[in-house]
């Protein structure tokens, strides 16, 4: 089966060589799509990628999903930002959100250090008065930066590139993240303070490199700026909005800001009569964070790749709607994965799925060490996918839980026994399967129901239930010869203390209702299901 995927904003010629190249990859390459023309078109493929131009609001995603057949599991921003894409939305449809920040970085925090030289220097308004004829040199003495000390907030890959190179220029530098507990950052080389306003108190620079929140949005406004010491240089190359734009015009008129670079702004493209595009004391750019040539084919190739590898199964990355999730598994760990997912199918023939109000998953061995949480979570997805309409991934699998009343549980067994998977069931009754995963890498079903088996879940399957007595191979063997349906492997389990043996029983297709009936019937068969795993 092919994985589908648009190319909904202009990209990188890259990034479509890219996934031309991978087998059983279609893209398709539509761009500037809206209203109707895009909810259609993201509602027939399995992941969309966009930049800045192409909008995902609430109301595109709603109609979207009112399709039965929209099967969209993973949205790409070509870029850092996602504030065209609605998370909200797409974690409540179970749709992983993904950026390529980290394709950016070295690009975005070059351009912050150019506009922090240019700003220090007076670059920009100085070469505009040469060009009009003018030449006053002392009209733009400007600070040298050795020395002076920079305030960086927030200390992810971009804040970290700044520092690097402010250190690397003799900059003092202090840093505030809020997400940082430790006292210091980049081998002792940034103090790191616990709060905003602490930090804005002792710095003569102040650079941005934190994505707009509702606890970044307007961070540096009038009650700040009263905190700072006077002749504050301000850069923002990060996002519009966490530097109040009102306050900042304010603080440069009264001489309390010294200058400010900006790149990026509350609306874009600003206004014309924007006080910006005039201020003699602001150094702008139209926000050209990530455009260097080799930023856009990194942006592209990377929101990309890291598309096709959730869509494949093999991790997310830079994702922003996963909460903190480790998906990243190797072979063998997703092979657990599968066999989870397999399970759990099994077990819906037995058990009352629907009525699940409690799962626990428990893990053995070396095999699923350290990825307990992420196996135990996609194990409840495909328990849930059987148990609700919505659509069910790993990222709303949580909350879809709660919603249900359904708990969720897992344990780690010793890292140096057998590798094993024990899932729990219970709602009306309580069911148990177990299984494991040989070293020819086959997914097998080692119990089930407390009968001890052996086979790989794979293809059509009935399940059987019936009275432990001589003949009931014979019958059952009977009613699917009658209907020329080929029986390609048959394994039969039961346990010493119970009356009643099992069936599960492959067969060349699936079986119809009028068949599972008749099964149904016979004399000492008490229930009778059929599932297919693929």
């Amino acid at each position: 089966m092919s994985i589908k995927i648009l190319i909904a904003d202009k990209l990188a010629p890259e990034g479509a060589t890219y996934l031309k190249g991978q087998p059983e990859v279609e893209v398709i390459e539509n761009t500037g799509l809206a209203g109707d023309e895009l909810v259609r078109a993201i509602a027939e493929v399995d992941g969309v990628i966009v930049r800045s131009a192409v909008k995902l609001p609430q109301d595109v995603l709603d109609q979207a999903f009112k399709s039965d057949e929209c099967h969209l599991k993973g949205i790409a921003r070509a870029g850092v930002g996602v504030d065209n894409i609605d998370l909200e939305t797409a974690t409540k449809y179970g749709v992983a959100v993904m950026n390529s920040a980290s394709a950016s970085t070295i690009t975005t925090a070059e351009l912050a250090f150019a506009l922090m030289i240019s700003l220090a220097r007076n670059v920009a308004s100085s070469n505009a008065v040469f060009r009009d004829g003018g030449w006053d040199r002392s009209e733009y003495v400007g600070v040298q930066l050795a020395g002076r000390t920079l305030g960086i907030v927030g200390m992810g890959r971009i804040g970290q590139a700044m520092a690097r190179r402010a250190i690397a220029f003799g900059m003092e530098v202090i840093g505030f993240d809020p997400f940082m507990k430790e006292s210091t950052a980049l081998d002792g080389n940034v103090r790191m303070l616990e709060t905003f306003d602490e930090l804005i108190s002792q710095v003569d620079i102040v650079s941005f490199h934190v994505p707009k929140t509702e606890q970044t949005d307007g961070m540096l406004g009038s009650t700040q700026f009263a905190k700072a010491k006077d002749g504050l240089l301000v850069i923002n190359a990060a996002r519009g909005g966490i530097v109040n734009e009102e306050a900042l015009v304010e603080a440069l008129d009264s001489g309390k800001c010294a200058g400010a670079a900006v790149d990026v702004y509350h609306s874009e493209p600003p206004v014309d009569d924007h006080p910006f595009r005039s201020h003699p004391k602001v150094l702008a750019t139209p926000h050209l964070g990530a455009s260097t040539v080799e930023a856009q084919e990194a942006v592209a190739v990377n929101a990309c790749a890291s598309l096709l590898r959730y869509l494949r199964g093999e991790g997310l990355e830079s994702a922003v709607n996963a909460g903190g999730l480790d998906l990243e598994l190797n072979g063998r760990q997703r092979t657990y994965v599968e066999l989870a997912t397999r399970m759990i199918l099994l077990l819906g023939t037995v058990a009352n799925i629907q009525n699940t109000k409690e799962v626990h998953v428990e893990l053995c061995g070396k095999a699923t060490a350290g990825k307990g949480d992420t196996i135990a979570r996609y194990a409840l997805v495909a328990l849930l996918q059987q148990c609700c309409d919505e659509p069910v991934s790993i990222i709303n699998v949580s909350a879809i839980a709660r919603e249900l009343g359904v708990s969720a549980t897992h344990d780690v067994g010793p890292a140096d026994a057998i590798d094993a998977i024990t899932i729990r069931t219970k709602g009306e009754h309580e069911h148990t399967i177990e299984g494991t995963v040989h070293a020819d890498g086959m997914p097998r079903i080692t119990n089930i129901e407390g009968r001890q088996i052996d086979m790989v879940p794979s293809g059509h399957m009935i399940t059987l239930f019936n009275n432990n007595k001589p003949g009931m191979v014979g019958k059952v063997g009977e009613v699917l010869g009658e209907a020329s349906l080929n029986i390609d492997e048959m394994i039969i389990g039961k346990a010493d203390d119970q009356d009643m043996a099992m069936m599960i029983i492959k067969v060349s297709q699936s079986p119809s209702e009028e068949i599972l009936g008749t099964l149904g019937s016979l004399d000492g068969v008490s229930k009778v299901a059929s599932v297919q795993v693929t």
